[in-house]
Formats: C-alpha cells, sequence, structure tokens
C-alpha cells in the first residue's frame, strides 16, 4: 500500500511539473481563460450596480417635484435573485476552466466585481444623477449589463475543448491540468458520504461565520457610529448625491476589499506555483486571514479607537479584510470535491444566509434588550463564532479531491 501510495504521488508530482512547463508556453493574462475571468467581473460590477444604485438613488427620487415612479420591492427581489444566480452559476463555470495553480486569481479576480461594484456606484451616481437624472443611472448601467451579456453569448462555451477560437495549446493546458476532470454524465449525489465528509463541514461552518460578520458588519456599521460616536452616517452615505467626498468616505471599505481579494488570489497561486505551501494550507492560511483579521480589528475598534477617523479605519479594515476569504473556504470545494462544486456553493451559502439572518436578528435583540453594553454582546460574539469556526477549519480542511467526490466512471483523462 504504501508503494503504491509513493508511486501515485510521484506520479502527481510529475504530472505538475509537465503542466508548469507547458503553463510557461501558454498566454497569460492574454488568454480566453483570462478573458473569461474579465467578462465574469465586469458582470459582477453591473449586478451589484444595479443592486446598490437602487438604494441610493432613492435620495434623488423622493427629492422631485412630481410623483416618482419607484420601483416596488418585487424588482428589488428580481435583482436580488439574479446576483444569486449568476454567483451559483460562476461556480460550476471554473470545474473545466481553471486550471488548480490558476484558481485563485480566476476566482479573486470574478468574485471581487462583487465589491468594484458598489465603489463605482458610490463614485459616479452622484454626477450622473446631477447631470442626467436619476433614470440615467439604470439606463447607463442596463446597456453595460447588455453589452455584457452578449459577449457572454459570443465567448464562453462550457467546455474549453468545444471552444471554436481558443489556441490548441491553451486548450492542452487546461483539460491536462484537470486530470480527473468530470465527464457531461452526471452521478447521483453522495448524500451519506458528504454529512460524514469533515472537510465539507469544515468549508461550510466557515462559510456561515463569513456571512455572519459580513452581514453583521454591513448592516449595522450605520448604527454603531451613530451610537458610539453620534455621526449619522446613514446622512454622509446618502449625501454623496450633493457632496463626492462622502461618496469616497463611503466607498473605502469596497476599494480594500477589493485590492484585499486581487492580492490575495494572486499570492495564493504563488504560493502554490513555487511550491512553498500546500492546497491546504494555502486555503487554511486566506480562511484564517480572512476570519480572524476582522475580530483583530473588531477588538481594536472597541478598545483603541477614540475618535470619528480611528472608528472608520478599523471599521473600514473589518469590512474590507474579508475578502481574503476568496482564496480560502469559498473555492476549497473545488479541491476537494470539483465535480460537485455547484451544490457545495449553493448549500454553502444557503447556510450562510441563515447565519446572515440570524446575525442581524441577534444584533438587534441585543441592541433593543441592552444599549449600554449592546456591541461589546455582538461582537465579542462575532468573534467567538469566527474563532471556533476558523478553528474547526483548520483542523479539517483538506486540499486534495476526497474519495467520496471520485469518479469511478467516464472519467476524462
Amino acid at each position: 500500500m504504501q508503494v503504491h501510495g509513493d508511486q501515485t504521488h510521484k506520479q502527481e508530482e510529475k504530472h505538475q511539473m509537465e503542466n508548469q512547463c507547458l503553463a510557461k508556453k501558454v498566454p497569460g493574462f492574454c488568454s480566453f481563460r483570462y478573458g473569461l475571468a474579465v467578462v465574469l467581473h465586469f458582470c459582477n460590477i453591473v449586478i451589484m450596480a444595479q443592486r446598490v444604485c437602487l438604494n441610493l438613488t432613492m435620495v434623488a427620487m423622493v427629492n422631485r417635484t412630481e410623483p416618482p415612479h419607484l420601483p416596488n420591492g418585487s424588482a428589488v427581489e428580481r435583482l436580488d435573485d439574479g446576483k444569486g444566480i449568476v454567483s451559483t452559476g460562476q461556480h460550476e463555470i471554473w470545474v473545466k476552466w481553471a486550471p488548480p495553480l490558476e484558481r485563485g486569481r480566476l476566482t479573486s479576480m470574478t468574485l471581487s466585481g462583487f465589491v468594484m461594484g458598489p465603489f463605482i456606484v458610490l463614485l459616479v451616481s452622484g454626477f450622473i444623477c446631477d447631470l442626467l437624472g436619476w433614470p440615467m443611472v439604470f439606463y447607463i448601467f442596463g446597456i453595460f449589463g447588455c453589452i455584457l451579456s452578449l459577449c457572454w453569448f459570443l465567448l464562453f462555451y462550457d467546455d474549453p475543448k468545444d471552444h471554436p477560437y481558443m489556441s490548441s495549446r491553451e486548450k492542452a493546458y487546461i483539460t491536462s491540468s484537470l486530470p480527473q476532470q468530470v465527464s457531461s454524465r452526471r452521478q447521483s449525489l453522495p448524500i451519506k458520504a458528504m454529512l460524514k465528509s469533515l472537510p465539507l463541514w469544515a468549508i461550510i461552518i466557515n462559510t456561515f461565520a463569513f456571512i455572519w460578520s459580513n452581514s453583521l458588519l454591513v448592516t449595522y456599521t450605520p448604527t454603531f457610529i451613530n451610537t458610539v460616536l453620534h455621526v449619522n452616517i446613514r446622512e454622509v452615505h446618502s449625501g454623496f448625491l450633493f457632496a463626492p467626498q462622502n461618496g469616497l468616505l463611503s466607498s473605502l471599505s469596497y476599494l480594500l476589499a477589493y485590492i484585499c481579494g486581487i492580492v490575495a488570489g494572486q499570492l495564493a497561486d504563488f504560493l502554490l506555483s513555487r511550491k512553498i505551501f500546500s492546497v491546504a494550507n494555502v486555503r487554511k492560511l486566506f480562511s484564517t486571514l480572512g476570519i480572524l483579521s476582522p475580530v483583530i480589528f473588531i477588538m481594536c475598534l472597541l478598545y483603541l479607537s477614540s475618535s470619528f477617523y480611528s472608528t472608520i479605519i478599523f471599521l473600514t479594515l473589518a469590512n474590507s479584510t474579508l475578502s481574503f476569504s476568496f482564496c480560502g473556504q469559498h473555492i476549497n470545494a473545488l479541491d476537494i470535491a470539483p465535480s460537485y462544486y455547484g451544490f457545495i456553493k449553493a448549500v454553502s451559502a444557503l447556510i450562510g444566509m441563515i447565519g446572515g439572518l440570524i446575525s442581524s436578528a441577534v444584533a438587534g435583540l441585543i441592541l433593543n434588550q441592552d444599549p449600554e453594553n449592546a456591541w461589546h454582546k455582538i461582537f465579542f460574539l462575532m468573534s467567538g463564532i469566527n474563532v471556533t469556526c476558523i478553528t474547526f477549519y483548520n483542523v479539517f480542511a483538506k486540499g486534495e479531491i476526497q474519495d467520496w467526490a471520485k469518479e469511478t466512471k467516464n472519467t476524462r483523462l
């Protein structure tokens, strides 16, 4: 058994070395796989821009002299549904398009679009509303969405081997780097094995902590600043329509989150390509940075912050460093179970959303019952959840395909 394991390991190392040699001959940023990531990046920007600008332009809508035609609740709901559909579909794409040594930068490039969208909207919507009127905000981002949709239908193919415009060298590089590529025939879900898989639970639990923290920070940051510093940040936030510097202040956390996500992707793949860390250790490293960094900055906020600007700095850092998780548990399912990547991400997102709802409800309950000590309780609860979840993740997370996720038949070599 040991001899067989050693031979398998040597074969994997040889295969990896061959792929690295081939990768040096294949175009990087001027390639179809990176072009696909760029298109998805801008798609995510537009999706979030359309979602965020609906709230921001509300100020301009209600300030009109004639009765405004406000979007109803179903319109907002449809925008949220669109974000969920696109983000879920993206996970399946990288199963066949992302070589293992490029997963970090490709996925972080696409996911970072979700934080770049609000940043752009906060900067430009005020100018558009003042110069062209608030309806033009929706027309402009809508036109961009239509253009990107057309590009997507023209350029995207389900499998890189079927793409008519890709070079044969790039096709060979992608397909050869995925030796256990799934076939078109779907297998039944190994539910029992999944329920017993601790590496899978590590991903799900850590996603719960991520969304708990993200929802809490995004939802209650204005309330915290208002109650602690007696500054109505909601007025500052909406004031971007009349003071561009306020829009810049409100968008700083999104800009820094974008930078953190891109840097994490590049660094993760660098560590893997140079064999500095294993896949499992890279995922653990960036999950730890993404889950524990907000805890550190929140503790600084509670005990070291003494002014409005220090509060803004710590809150910005707490919000933005969550993006390091883009190269952690967010793509770890692609490492351990590429055949079921989309399903795992959907389940993780569902459980995470439940965590987000619970975090908002619990925070509101604590604020109503004990306003004096509420923030210490809320942030210590968040910290406890994050530390517990990341500890579980670091103990049980894996970086190789699990036995229950391997195809026994119809495997394309």
